[in-house]
């Protein structure tokens, strides 16, 4: 293989690094570059967009190589597979951030990496372009380091003086998936690199008796991404292993990412990828998690398979497992019962509160605080408003969610 421009690896590795997730710059400090430096991570700096295919597009996406020591079955960058293989340089990477960030094109960097040589060796270099940017060139943008789990603690110790975000992907979501598809990979490994990054956060949020400044460490928390449908791991299962990771490491998200097919893939993996819609229902339930209150067990309480129903949002779909909850007095009851009416979103609820401190509701008066009246009306009373028997209609289901028709192209 002949020698490859700095263009031609950019087109390699930029495709290579499509399949990781978790580029949500939300929750970093503020930096502003006005007072010196280059870049800002609010004001004018970081502002998402993002790709057809849902990716984010405002970050330089790129791995610092696609070779790997690895052999994971569902990557396509493991040591066995017959993909085009590149490399950047560490100062290629810092002159392409520099260079993008000077013209417009970004707003950060999202860096992963495949495994060369060794762990400790990979991840040096990672944070060696992160310290260049922000040391030598006064970088201000967003940074995001994909780690490496099984390198030395003190290389995460020093990545996260320099990075926005770190993240360490936990794979699959059972041990057991990880030893099957990804043997040279250890579980506890993982965890115990989540656990430093944790302990590492929490040490650097309190100020020092010197400087009564906290100390900066990843101020975007750490996140971390989890396949979905290359193994036969049900969506119970994916969700408890979620609602373990954020209780035991505090992360800021967990990223769902569908499996997808890859060219001469092992034969443990499936021929077919799991429908998009199974990783968007996965992101409704964690929501459901994190800011409404759910616990992960009663999602999915009384699902016969254990899977989210792909037609349906999964506060529908629970609410309809448990008609006896329902209806709710939207004058009476509290915040915790009102966010699981379907149909009302934690803005929703807020308004309704703040409301009916100085009057008492009507139907109309809750259609005007949200975007549809029709998804809530069976499961709430207000004056002048009773579901009546609509809350234990038989057909109930499916009036709340019409089969799609397809529209007229002209």
């Amino acid at each position: 293989m002949g020698k490859l421009s700095v263009r031609d690896k950019l087109s390699i590795l930029s495709d290579a690094a499509k399949y990781d997730a978790s580029c949500a710059s939300s929750g970093s400090a503020k930096r502003d570059s006005r007072k010196g430096g280059l870049g800002s991570t609010e004001g004018m700096g970081i502002c998402h967009a993002y790709a057809p295919d849902g990716r984010c597009i405002s970050l330089l996406k790129i791995l610092l190589t696609n070779f790997c020591i690895y052999d994971c079955s569902y990557c396509i960058n493991r040591s066995s597979s017959n993909t085009k293989r590149a490399r950047f340089t560490i100062a290629e990477v810092v002159d392409l951030t520099i260079e993008f960030y000077k013209r417009n094109y970004i707003e950060g960097l999202f860096l992963s990496s495949g495994v060369i040589r060794s762990p400790d060796d990979t991840m040096g270099e990672m944070v060696e372009i992160a310290r260049r940017l922000r040391n030598d060139h006064g970088f201000k943008g967003y940074i995001h380091l994909k780690t490496i789990p099984e390198c030395d603690p003190a290389l995460l110790e020093q990545a996260g003086q320099y990075a926005d975000r770190l993240s360490i992907n936990v794979e699959l979501p059972t041990d057991s998936g990880v030893q099957r598809l990804a043997p040279e990979k250890k579980p506890q490994t993982i965890r115990r690199a989540m656990g430093t990054v944790r302990g590492a956060i929490e040490e650097k949020s309190e100020p020092t008796l010197r400087t009564r400044k906290k100390p900066r460490f990843a101020p975007a928390g750490q996140s971390t991404q989890m396949i979905v449908g290359a193994d036969p791991a049900p969506d119970a299962v994916i969700l408890k292993s979620s609602a373990r990771l954020y209780s035991s490491y505090h992360l800021k998200r967990v990223y769902y990412s569908a499996f997808s097919p890859i060219p001469d893939s092992s034969a443990a993996l499936p021929l077919m990828k799991p429908p998009l819609m199974r990783e968007h229902r996965l992101y409704q339930a964690d929501w459901l998690m994190r800011f409404y209150g759910f616990d992960n067990e009663e999602i999915l309480a009384g699902s016969p398979d254990g899977m989210l129903d792909l037609a349906i949002d999964p506060k529908l779909a629970w609410a309809l497992r448990n008609r006896h909850l329902f209806p709710v007095d939207m004058n009476r009851a509290d915040k915790e019962t009102l966010l699981r009416v379907p149909g009302l979103g934690a803005k929703s609820v807020m308004k309704i509160l703040q409301v009916r401190r100085y009057r008492t509701l009507r139907l109309e008066d809750i259609g005007a605080l949200v975007q549809s009246i029709e998804k809530i009306r069976p499961f709430i009373t207000a004056v002048g408003w009773s579901p009546g028997g609509l809350t234990e209609m038989e057909n109930l289901r499916a009036r709340l969610s019409p089969e799609p028709q397809q529209l007229a192209l002209f």
